[in-house]
């Protein structure tokens, strides 16, 4: 029988002696701006590339700040307007030449708070994170510990931390003013029994505009952020007598799940017996049997600002930042333009 031998990372140490060089002359080519021979450099990088070498920038990391790793901290990542959040920043961090460690709370406190502390063992340098339901208690560790940490649609919760934000109070006062437009006279809104800060901040601020305008507004909360509360909640307010004209859904995911069972099972027609307004904008919201009317959370913008926060987390004199981004409307075929 054939045995594999087990494959050995080749070690700068190893590099050297087939170099025939020092073990810091290897260090010097492979840091930017150092200085090395154009002789030394050229039998490094040959004899690098024979034994497949490659520098570990997570010990390098210990002592450079910007070559530390970021932890990205999230629950419910296979939903779709996390999944492109993730997939976003992800992108625009490995541009920047960061590494990136994702931990998923999903899984439940204590499994997440034993990977978090992974990430403190490797001097991650800063953790983000994503809107949704990652434990306070997580955050507060990664606080305690001396982190950089920036917060996602969280906005109030800590101090001491950046804070990445929409304007959810003119988005919801544009929301609430489609439907009020469109001619609803009778408006409820669905939202998740998953408070997070920013579906509560929407389910806020839309009943509030709802107040305002003296209309009354009712609130359902039937299930968690998905496609299947839409679902239920559809089934409980198409039933009633007084059923809405207008819904707001907290989320696309839960509009799509509304959508389907207002025409597939009450016969309604979008828009014109019935509108409905999401927000995030996900993919599924363009589909052609939804046409959804929404908000997009401007998630190449938002992953930009996070990459120069982490960029300037050096800069000793830099306060903590708050930072809000406009949330514009996304007009399809969900809402009457005006009242006929």
């Amino acid at each position: 029988m054939t045995q594999q031998r087990a494959k050995n990372i080749a070690s700068a140490a190893e590099v050297a002696r087939l170099a025939g060089v020092s073990r810091s002359a290897v260090s010097r080519t492979f840091t930017q701006g150092a200085s090395v021979s154009k002789d030394t450099r050229e039998r490094v990088l040959a004899a690098a590339a024979e034994l497949n070498y490659h520098v570990n920038h997570l010990a390098r990391g210990l002592s450079s700040e910007k070559s530390r790793p970021v932890c990205i901290l999230g629950a419910n990542l296979n939903a779709p307007y996390q999944a492109s959040l993730l997939d976003a920043l992800t992108q625009r961090l490995q541009l920047a030449g960061r590494a990136v460690m994702v931990i998923n709370t999903s899984g439940g406190e204590a499994s997440a708070d034993a990977a978090l502390r992974q990430t403190l063992n490797y001097r991650a340098s800063a953790t983000i994170v994503l809107s949704g339901t990652p434990q306070t208690t997580l955050i507060e560790t990664c606080v305690q510990s001396g982190q950089q940490v920036i917060l996602v649609n969280r906005a109030g919760q800590f101090e001491g931390t950046d804070h990445i934000s929409i304007d959810y109070q003119s988005a919801m006062a544009d929301a609430h003013h489609m439907l009020l437009r469109a001619g609803c006279q009778k408006l409820a809104i669905v939202s998740s029994t998953i408070q997070s800060p920013s579906i509560l901040t929407r389910e806020t601020l839309f009943i509030q505009a709802a107040e305002d305008a003296k209309q009354t507004c009712t609130l359902v909360r039937i299930g968690p952020t998905s496609y299947q509360t839409g679902v239920d909640a559809a089934r409980r307010l198409l039933a009633s007598r007084d059923r809405p004209d207008g819904v707001f859904c907290v989320t696309d995911l839960i509009a799509c799940g509304f959508m389907d069972v207002a025409k597939n099972e009450f016969g309604l027609r979008i828009p014109e017996d019935l509108c409905i307004v999401g927000f995030d904008d996900i993919e599924q919201a363009s589909w052609l049997g939804y046409q959804l009317t929404t908000f997009a959370q401007p998630l190449g913008a938002m992953a930009d600002a996070i990459s120069t926060l982490l960029e300037n987390a050096s800069d000793k004199e830099c306060k903590k930042q708050h930072l809000t981004f406009h949330a514009p409307p996304v007009w399809r075929h969900s809402v009457r333009p005006s009242d006929p």
